[in-house]
């Protein structure tokens, strides 16, 4: 199968991962600011590999993913039948700290910048 295909899959599986999240009325998805960062699906459309991140930390990205796995039936039916899919692919959830992480950086750079004012300009 090629790859284009592939990767087009994986974009329609989370977009429409993103809209069944917003349904879920587990309260371990709701809590915080929880993103779906990534998925990875196989070349035979097996398995998807969900990457879960929290703006809370890896711990608020860990319980959203519990409940991710408990809704994992219901996520599989969902999005099976809106992709029209003949096989449903199984889904992995795991959590990432991507977003915390990119936040610590963009604080320590904003934390530069205000320790040096007029950060473009050269020395003399």
């Amino acid at each position: 199968m090629p790859s284009y295909r592939v990767n087009r899959i994986s974009e329609d599986v989370k977009k429409e991962l993103v809209d069944v999240m917003r349904r879920l009325k587990d309260p371990r998805i709701k809590q915080g600011l929880i993103s779906i960062v990534k998925v990875d699906v196989t070349s035979d459309l097996s398995y998807a590999t969900v990457y879960v991140s929290s703006l809370e930390g890896k711990d608020s990205a860990a319980e959203a993913v519990e409940g991710f796995r408990s809704a994992a039936g219901l996520i599989r039916r969902e999005i099976t039948h809106r992709l029209k899919l003949r096989r449903a692919p199984e889904f992995r959830f795991v959590a990432d700290d991507s977003i915390e992480h990119s936040t610590h950086i963009f604080k320590m750079l904003d934390d530069l910048h205000e320790s040096h004012p007029g950060g473009n300009s050269q020395p003399e």
